[in-house]
């Protein structure tokens, strides 16, 4: 039976483990423990693991700014895909997210994650031809 729950700082080592085995998953410096305990306190009860006798087995994190939410890092572990894992997570993240007034939520895909695109696009995300997405990295800091 899968257990759906809301992430705590105490699933770090579980999370960014299922994270680095998940192909289209970066991590930067941003995901380490004090960033992501953080980015959960500042986000409550908007981001999800799911559990397989006690063991995660999925993750999604979500939080928004008071104007747009964004879901980063959705992983689920190659054995326990095709089990709609994955689209109950990000299900439980926009319930969360829309009970707290955010009803528009952003995600970037890599480019050379088909896969993640594709999972994506079938469940109903479209891609903004209207935007270019941009960054600026503080100076010193490259991994972040």
């Amino acid at each position: 039976m899968i257990n759906y729950r809301n992430m705590t700082i105490a699933d770090y080592d579980a999370v960014t483990a299922l994270w680095q085995q998940t192909e289209g998953v970066r991590l930067r410096d941003s995901d380490s423990r004090s960033s992501l305990g953080a980015y959960i306190a500042r986000n409550p009860g908007t981001s999800f693991v799911a559990e397989i006798d006690s063991e995660i087995v999925g993750a999604v994190l979500c939080g928004h700014d008071g104007r747009r939410g964004y879901l980063y890092h959705l992983a689920v572990a190659k054995m326990h895909r095709k089990q709609h894992i994955g689209k109950k997570l990000v299900e439980l993240a926009l319930t969360a997210i829309e009970r707290q007034g955010i009803f528009k939520v952003m995600i970037a895909v890599n480019a050379d994650n088909f896969s993640g695109a594709d999972f994506w696009k079938h469940t109903g995300w479209k891609p903004r031809p209207d935007l270019l997405f941009m960054e600026k990295t503080a100076d010193g800091k490259p991994n972040a």
